[in-house]
């Protein structure tokens, strides 16, 4: 048999796994050792030693230091069977042997040490026969293969059964993937590799202990020869572990069905901050009882919830299934399992990624969840920016949790909602196309219209509530700026300059100036009334000229604006640059007409001005507005001095009156005029009336 490393190489890639060759080189050592005390019952305790190296290189190379790792362990040793299997790639070797504890066999793991470093060198002691032998190794990663004649056999030059596996020289695929911009002291630091092993490692100690009781890992890393940073790790190391929990996998994208024989097997464990203070949280899936990938940053995305301890302790959630067992991938650094899942997806009902993580949700936040959280807090937030209410999180199905922000309940709602409306509506056409091909003569036929009916109704409810909570965030925010811009609050309504512009500001909240509906204006007239949100077109200071009637004609004569520039400088001698804001819908033939009055101007002198306007519009519209809206907005009124035709709202704010619009000569009526005279707060409390009744649609 031989082993093809440059095949191999090219079949199983470089591991995404920094420390892949530590692990494999441990797991080995453990299935060594375990393949020896099933031989021997009465042996000594486990004992793996790794010696890491940093040397200095030659003056020619970019790096400072060359890196060597060295695994010596007390197991069976390099025999004529585990020979055999490491020239064998795809070996089931170990699996055959049915010793518990022992790990599952893929072949590939040595594959890495080629990936990773220059030089492979193997010292292993032996037994055979009753006869102890020492068989070595060493092999460059440019070697073309490797086969059993690769292995050189001797007498042993020691008593006692011991292998040592040398990985020297870092490659350069290696440095350029993990370690080209990090510190190698740092990286291969005693610390940070018992960390790494114990957390990596910690199913598997555990089960180990049981199997074969105490065991003892040294760590030992060394700079030019100076051993000045070692750790070990024993029995004694092992955390607290909590009940273990087992957890369905569901799919909760329509479906919201478990999936058949796929279970989750979970295994917390509790770290003492006094014990382990440089300890973070971690949640892992595991294969093989060793981590193959981390999801921790799924359910903390910030670093320092990572690093702070929940009740002076740190936890570590590790995932365990069959399910991964079977979908590990070859490298074992990641599972061959789709990212996402719809329920329309019929190629395959294997559980997805998500769907895992969905499923392991509410248990790791139950332990990942930081005591000060403010659930509440937090959708009051996504209510206030978002107007998505708790009424639509349970409809949704979304939940809150820790680490999330409102941006992302919102986005999450929304994508609910819109995934359900296009599902419905697909529905809602297939009952449709059913109902074409039923005989209406037949019961059948009347309970399928029944059911579209009802689905088409629970459908729009969903619509509206997208749609709603959008809509209530938006007009809640432009009513709030409004009424600061009103009490002069805005930052830009600076008293110091000596210029007053809150006329301005005041306009430019309800529409931009200088712009029409042709421009794709961006309005807010739904303020003084809701009907007029569907008006066609807003001209602010532009010519009525050229607002159109149809494809060959304009709607008002061509000097309209002409005449309504002079009859405005006629009412108002203040401020002769100004005009009236005037929106048109032409369909109805209406139009809307604004006048914003400037801080202590009586508006009861300028009521007849509407009507004047008003009047002009009719008649240079050769009749096509009949139906006219006028409204008078200020901050001062002298009700003494309004004409007693104008009427007081029931609440007490304003005034309303309804005028005809004749023809002097004729006395014919060629328009009507509702009119109202308000304060600006007036309109504005109005408007949050009609808001709050949306609010509570959506249970805000």
């Amino acid at each position: 048999m031989t082993l093809d490393i440059r095949g191999s190489k090219k079949t199983t890639g470089i591991s995404d796994n920094q420390f892949v060759v530590f692990e494999e080189l441990l797991s080995n050592a453990i299935d060594s050792y375990l393949i020896r005390k099933h031989s021997a019952n009465d042996i000594s305790a486990l004992n793996v030693k790794f010696e890491i190296e940093l040397y200095p290189k030659d003056l020619f190379s970019e790096e400072k230091f060359g890196l060597k790792i060295t695994c010596t362990d007390n197991g069976a040793g390099m025999a004529d069977q585990q020979v055999k299997a490491f020239v064998t790639k795809d070996s089931t070797f170990k699996d055959d042997l049915r010793i518990n504890g022992i790990g599952r066999c893929f072949g590939s793991g040595r594959v890495q040490y080629f990936h990773f470093f220059d030089r492979v060198k193997i010292r292993s002691i032996f037994e055979k026969e009753g006869v102890l032998l020492l068989r070595t190794l060493d092999v460059e990663s440019n070697t073309n293969e490797i086969s059993e004649a690769s292995f050189i056999t001797t007498e042993a030059d020691s008593d006692s059964l011991e292998t040592s596996v040398s990985l020297t020289g870092i490659s350069n695929a290696a440095m350029s993937k993990h370690f080209i911009a990090k510190d190698l002291s740092d990286e291969f630091s005693a610390e940070n590799i018992k960390h790494h092993i114990l957390i990596t490692f910690l199913q598997r100690f555990i089960a180990l202990k049981n199997i074969i009781g105490d065991f003892l890992i040294e760590i030992v890393f060394s700079i030019n020869g100076s051993s000045d940073n070692i750790t070990v790790i024993n029995s004694l190391d092992l955390p607290n572990k909590l009940p273990v929990v087992q957890l369905p996998i569901c799919c909760l994208h329509g479906l919201d069905t478990k999936l058949p024989e796929n279970t989750l097997i979970v295994s917390t464990y509790e770290f003492s901050e006094n014990k382990y203070p440089s300890f973070v949280h971690d949640v892992a899936l595991c294969a093989n009882s060793s981590i193959v990938k981390y999801l921790t940053n799924t359910f903390l995305k910030v670093r320092k919830d990572r690093t702070k301890a929940i009740n002076n302790k740190f936890y570590l959630i590790l995932i365990e299934s069959n399910y991964l067992e079977h979908k590990v991938n070859i490298r074992r650094d990641n599972f061959d399992i789709r990212t996402s899942c719809r329920h329309s997806d019929m190629i395959s009902i294997e559980p997805s990624m998500e769907d895992i993580i969905d499923s392991l949700e509410d248990y790791v936040l139950s332990i990942l969840t930081p005591t000060d959280f403010d659930r509440e807090l937090l959708i009051k937030e996504t209510g206030v920016k978002f107007g998505i209410s708790q009424s639509m999180l349970i409809e949704t199905r979304v939940k809150v949790k820790y680490g999330d922000t409102a941006d992302m309940i919102a986005k999450r709602v929304l994508k609910k909602y819109q995934e359900e409306i296009v599902n419905d509506t697909a529905s809602i056409f297939d009952m449709k196309q059913k109902l074409i091909g039923l005989d209406p003569r037949k019961s059948d036929f009347r309970d399928n219209v029944n059911a579209m009916s009802w689905k088409y109704t629970s459908t729009i409810k969903k619509m509206d509530m997208a749609n709603l909570s959008q809509l209530v965030v938006r007009r809640s925010a432009m009513l709030e700026v409004l009424a600061c811009a009103i009490k002069g609050e805005l930052s830009v309504q600076d008293r110091t300059s000596g210029r007053n512009e809150n006329e301005k500001l005041i306009h430019n909240i309800f529409f931009p100036t200088g712009k029409d509906s042709q421009d794709l204006i961006d309005h807010d007239i739904w303020i003084l009334n809701e009907e007029y949100h569907y008006f066609e077109h807003i001209a602010s200071d532009k010519a009525l000229a050229s607002i159109p009637w149809n494809d060959s004609d304009k709607l008002f004569d061509v000097n309209i604006d002409s005449e309504l520039e002079a009859l405005f400088n006629k009412n108002n001698s203040e401020n002769r640059l100004k005009r009236p804001d005037i929106a048109i819908f032409n369909q109805e033939g209406a139009a809307i007409i604004i006048e914003f009055k400037a801080p202590g101007v009586e508006l009861q002198e300028h009521t007849n001005d509407l009507v004047q306007y008003a009047r002009l519009l009719a008649a240079k519209s050769k009749g096509r507005i009949r139906k006219f809206y006028g409204y008078l907005i200020g901050d001062k009124i002298d009700e003494s001095r309004l004409s007693s035709t104008y009427t007081k709202f029931a609440s007490g704010n304003g005034y309303f009156n309804t005028d005809r619009i004749n023809d002097f000569a004729t006395g014919i009526q060629y328009g009507e005029l509702y009119s109202e005279v308000l304060f600006y707060k007036d309109f504005v409390d109005r408007a949050e009336q009609r808001l709050k009744i949306y609010k509570e649609k959506l249970g805000m």
